[in-house]
């Protein structure tokens, strides 16, 4: 091959790829655009279904009209018009009643997320899910796993008023900005670990870096990995941090250290040094105060209360290596939700009394 023709294959060959670019970007946008065209039509199709309903208050009006409108739909345009479909876009047009707000959610969720999102049973809920999964891309599946592990209920958010909340949510729709509470869960499900009946916390250890992808899920996507068993040397004395994460939206380093027993009150003032270093030795310009995550077997919420942790960065959080039913989770989420939701009436009472 003369040179001439190896410098036109390499030219061919960058032409190629340059429009295979073009051509698969288009493809993408062409999708998105289809995507977001189908969800709009639907939320139409239910709005002119809900007001056709509207101001009758006979019995069944509705179930029947749906019904007879399913019947000729399908035998010109197929069942995706059934029964069920139908009153599907009714509901999720009537729980996303603002039309430009559901026509921003379109551009990155699609029919079958809204159709998953709309099952949920509060509106403070829904809007925590669906916020997040379009922060963090999830897909359908991903999506309805959040939902089945309880998600909301094992954020520290979901202990928060309502109207905290939906700042919160809104802090990170409109500036791209997470709080602390949207981020610290517990407890953290890592039943993926596949972990034996008796273990060390190397073996944890080593079962997280194996799972890495499934760890970080379970954490929240916007987790960075940088190293496991980082090593610091105070006054000749060498100490580990069993794993060292940066979070891209709270813009700060994350120490995850793990234990295998309850949480007991030294554990404070070791990963509090830990903090402390990182601060004066690796926090970089422009990012915020680093902070911790103790994973433990179990834990003391007054202990953790008494000793101040959320004033210091420390988030201490229940992990589980098994799988538990989601009732069982939501149970005992909702409990512990409600006796937050009291204290906190109570200490607002307190601080008005004084």
């Amino acid at each position: 091959m003369s040179k001439l023709e190896k410098i036109e294959n390499i030219n061919i060959d960058k032409l190629y790829n340059d429009v295979a670019d073009l051509i698969e970007r288009a493809k993408i946008k062409v999708v998105s655009h289809v995507n977001t065209e189908f969800v709009i039509l639907n939320w139409n199709i239910g709005n002119r279904i809900k007001n056709e309903l509207l101001g009758n208050k006979k019995p069944d009006y509705g179930k029947k009209v749906i019904k007879n409108l399913s019947k000729q739909l399908i035998e010109k345009y197929g069942r995706g018009y059934s029964y069920s479909n139908l009153y599907r876009m009714l509901q999720i047009n009537e729980d996303f009643s603002d039309f430009e707000n559901f026509a921003t959610m379109s551009q990155k969720l699609s029919w079958s997320h809204f159709v998953e999102i709309v099952k949920i049973d509060t509106d403070i809920k829904r809007k925590f899910y669906a916020t997040m999964c379009m922060n963090e891309n999830w897909s359908v599946r991903t999506l309805k796993e959040r939902i089945d592990s309880a998600l909301f209920e094992r954020t520290a958010i979901s202990k928060k008023p309502e109207q905290t909340i939906k700042n919160d949510l809104q802090l990170l729709t409109d500036e791209n900005k997470m709080t602390s509470d949207l981020f610290f869960r517990d407890p953290y499900i890592l039943d993926f670990l596949e972990l034996k009946d008796t273990y060390s916390e190397k073996d944890l250890e080593n079962a997280i870096i194996k799972e890495l992808e499934k760890f970080i899920l379970e954490m929240g996507n916007d987790f960075a990995f940088l190293t496991r068993q980082k090593r610091i040397t105070i006054d000749g004395r060498d100490y580990y941090m069993d794993l060292l994460f940066y979070h891209r939206k709270l813009k700060r380093l994350v120490i995850i250290e793990l234990k295998l027993d309850e949480f007991k009150p030294e554990h404070k003032g070791q990963v509090e040094l830990y903090l402390k270093w990182l601060d004066k030795y690796e926090k970089a310009e422009g990012e915020e105060t680093p902070v911790a995550i103790i994973l433990c077997a179990t834990k003391s919420d007054m202990m953790t209360e008494l000793l101040g942790l959320g004033n210091s960065g420390i988030h201490v959080a229940q992990y589980i290596t098994n799988y538990v039913p989601k009732e069982l989770l939501e149970e005992k989420f909702l409990s512990s939700i409600r006796n937050a939701k009291i204290q906190l009436e109570q200490r607002c009472n307190n601080e008005e009394k004084e």
